[in-house]
């Protein structure tokens, strides 16, 4: 069974006539060739018959035969003779020691190009046909291999001879009657299949699905072959003799009509029967016509003459102009009873409506591979119209390419992303100039934390190496361990992609939080030692100082942002004395004190004169920092931050202390210099020569004095990654002014955070 492959000019696909800018001079039904045009073809065939002859192919065919097989299949679609000599070449570099050098000797290079890709894309598929996949990701899988063909493709030559000859291995099956291995059947089905669709190379997308259906369905293909009235060929016969009276009769009525016959094949009548639950019978459409008219107004007189001329089906009549489908596709839909006493299906539409539903959101492939809403239960939107849209674009951009630049050797077709193996050949998605640690992660987060090297093709490669589509990848992994922080570095290259990336920094900021936890325990622990109170549990502590957990409680303190006086306060009983400053407090809430002055400290406590005041060292408040008063035992007012966690704590068990404050007017020495207020900094960075210089100078460019300076260096210690802390305490008169120099400090070398503790 086959699918007559010749075709008239208008009817080759868009990638053939890309390929070659004669295509009119190439078809079966053109003039003679003279024979410098057909010469490619028996100077390949004469360089491989030597290579061939009594040679076999993996499947089992004879090579030299499905050289020949290949070649025809080629000419059938409209392909040049150059391209029809190239089949017979790929297959004899099998047998070549230098294939690609021999071949670009004696043919030139873009041969020899065309050779060295598709026999490694071969390769690949052989491999990803057998590979050990998950029946869940079986899909995901397919879809992939779907993707590679095209991505790792450097010319579409490559594809339209993968696509022929994959035709001409299932012809060779079902012509000698030799069993054809499921897994093959199945890949030319759901992947050989929908791109020779996708590329619009239609007659042999059709005979790749039935051949598919007639091996992978062998009962259900010869039930609906034998239950057919008529052969195909039959068919196609009767449908044009059909197609050439109605443009007659509406060429006649001064419709100017493009009919094009639709002849049904054996895989898409059974996938409608099975799709609607409909018998033989009521497959109308085993015979279609498609009119195409200038306008709309066109399209309703040519059903009302074709509806004259033939009769009608009752109940088979959709105007889809009318009423558009969600998609937005549009089309007359009839059936009539042909003179023969068959049914016919006719669609009829203007070339606008034929364009969007070949080329728009609801394509033709779109449509048939997926169904529409009843059509084997898939609906064709939402996520799918996208995934559709992206498809479509991607092939799109290919045809573009290649004719802007037929002669150049182009990048991959998807320059975005690239398709490489697992040694189990599973295939993986990654992006454009993806290294082996991005593919470890892309396999597992863990395994990319231990990754320490990695074998490409079998070879040891430094991490950093880009890696190319079709390679197969091994990675080299440690036990445990963690990532490098060279690998952040983008100058280095070892990572490409954002996911990997954001994946080290989350294991870096882990261990940075595991640290900081790690020293507000020893902090706590040690007081709690020092009061003698150890029997307590670390857990009930957090609990009772309003924390979540006792990691929550340590990572605070480890960060010096939360006092250990406040778990003092806690573990010793209070002392029961009369407290004056709570009392004065109290008056003041009842509003028994008289109003306040600026106290020489710069701060004014609402409501109390003249009232002790101090600022606190927890949070280091200066102008304008919103601010609050906490009364202290004996010490007068502490002034906070309203940010302070400490102040948090402390207000929470004694709400009654909390005090309204306000900044005074600005004050100043004796020599006019504005009142300098402390301030306490955090610098966080990776440690270098230089670092502490560097900063120093930054606050001298500043005019920022420095009063006190604390650093601690991770050198030396694996643990910390050479992380270095560094505290400083500055004054100011207006804390605003260390905006401008926190931004400065973040842009220095190796800095990862600097903030105000």
């Amino acid at each position: 069974m086959k699918t007559e492959l010749g075709l008239r000019a208008e009817q080759a696909s868009p990638i053939v006539a890309l390929l070659d800018g004669d295509l009119p001079s190439r078809l079966p039904a053109a003039r003679p060739q003279p024979a410098e045009v057909v010469d490619p073809i028996r100077r390949a065939r004469a360089f491989a018959e030597p290579l061939l002859a009594d040679r076999l192919l993996d499947t089992g065919e004879p090579a030299l035969e499905h050289a020949d097989g290949v070649a025809v299949i080629l000419a059938g679609v409209g392909a040049a003779p150059t391209m029809q000599a190239a089949s017979y070449l790929v297959y004899a570099g099998d047998y070549l020691n230098k294939p690609e050098e021999i071949v670009a000797k004696a043919f030139g290079e873009s041969d020899a190009s065309l050779v060295s890709h598709t026999r490694r894309l071969v390769q690949i598929q052989r491999a990803a046909r057998e590979a050990k996949v998950e029946n869940q990701r079986r899909q995901e899988q397919t879809e992939l291999v779907r993707k590679m063909l095209l991505a790792f493709s450097r010319d579409l030559r490559v594809v339209l001879l993968r696509l022929a000859s994959r035709l001409q291995t299932l012809r060779w099956f079902a012509a000698s009657k030799t069993a054809c291995p499921r897994e093959l059947a199945a890949e030319s089905l759901q992947v050989f299949a929908p791109l020779a669709n996708r590329l619009g190379i239609w007659q042999i997308k059709w005979e790749l699905e039935d051949l598919s259906f007639r091996f992978l369905e062998p009962e259900q293909y010869h039930q609906l072959a034998r239950g057919l009235h008529e052969k195909r060929v039959e068919r196609e016969q009767s449908v044009d003799a059909v197609r050439a009276t109605l443009e007659r009769v509406l060429r006649d009525q001064g419709i100017a009509a493009q009919v094009q016959g639709r002849p049904k094949h054996l895989y898409s009548i059974w996938k409608k029967m099975r799709g609607k639950g409909l018998t033989l019978e009521r497959v109308f459409d085993l015979r279609a016509l498609r009119v195409i008219v200038p306008e709309i107004a066109d399209c309703y007189a040519a059903l009302a003459r074709l509806h004259e001329r033939y009769q009608p089906v009752d109940g088979e009549f959709d105007d889809y102009i009318a009423r558009p489908k969600p998609n937005g596709y549009q089309s007359l839909h009839t059936v009539v009873m042909a003179e023969d006493g068959r049914p016919m299906e006719v669609q009829i539409r203007t070339r606008a409506m034929h364009e969007h539903a070949e080329h728009g959101v609801a394509a033709h492939w779109a449509y048939k591979e997926a169904g529409t809403k009843g059509y084997a239960g898939v609906v064709a939107a939402g996520e799918f119209e996208e995934q559709v849209a992206q498809a479509r674009k991607a092939v799109l951009r290919q045809l573009l390419a290649w004719e802007r630049d037929f002669a150049a050797e182009s990048g991959p077709a998807f320059d975005d992303r690239l398709y490489v193996f697992t040694p189990q050949a599973s295939v993986i998605e990654l992006c454009a100039g993806a290294t082996a640690i991005d593919f470890a992660y892309a396999l597992h987060t863990d395994l990319g934390h231990r990754c320490r090297g990695a074998k490409v093709d079998g070879q040891m490669v430094p991490l950093n190496t880009p890696l190319k589509s079709g390679q197969t990848v091994e990675i080299v992994a440690l036990k445990e361990g963690g990532p490098s922080l060279d690998w952040l570095n983008a100058e280095l290259g070892y990572l490409q992609s954002p996911r990997s990336k954001a994946k080290v920094r989350a294991w870096f900021n882990a261990q940075a939080q595991s640290q900081t936890i790690a020293k507000g325990r020893e902090l706590v622990e040690k007081l709690l030692q020092r009061e003698g109170k150890t029997a307590i549990k670390l857990e009930d502590l957090a609990g009772r100082l309003g924390f979540k957990n006792a990691d929550a409680l340590f990572e605070v303190v480890g960060k010096d942002e939360y006092s250990l006086r406040n778990i003092e306060t806690l573990l010793r009983p209070p002392v029961q004395e009369p407290d004056e400053d709570a009392v004065l407090a109290q008056r003041h809430t009842r509003g028994e004190v008289p109003d306040a002055r600026t106290p020489k400290g710069g701060v004014l406590v609402v409501g109390v004169d003249s009232l002790l005041t101090s600022l606190a060292r927890c949070c280091r408040p200066a102008p304008p920092d919103q601010i609050t008063g906490y009364v202290t035992r004996g010490k007068g007012v502490a002034i906070h931050r309203c940010d302070c966690a400490n102040l948090r704590e402390m207000a929470r068990a004694s709400p009654e202390r909390v005090i309204a404050v306000a900044w005074g007017e600005p004050s100043s020495d004796k020599m006019g210099k504005a009142a300098q207020y402390p301030v306490d900094l955090v610098v966080e960075a990776n440690d270098r020569p230089g670092l502490l210089r560097d900063v120093l100078e930054l606050f001298a460019k500043d005019k920022l004095a420095v009063v006190a300076v604390n650093q601690q260096s991770g050198k030396g210690k694996p643990a910390r990654n050479d992380l270095s802390r560094m505290s400083f305490t500055v004054e100011v008169s207006d804390a605003q002014r260390l905006n401008q120099t926190l931004a400065s400090l973040s842009q220095l070398s190796g800095v990862r955070s600097a903030r105000r503790r």
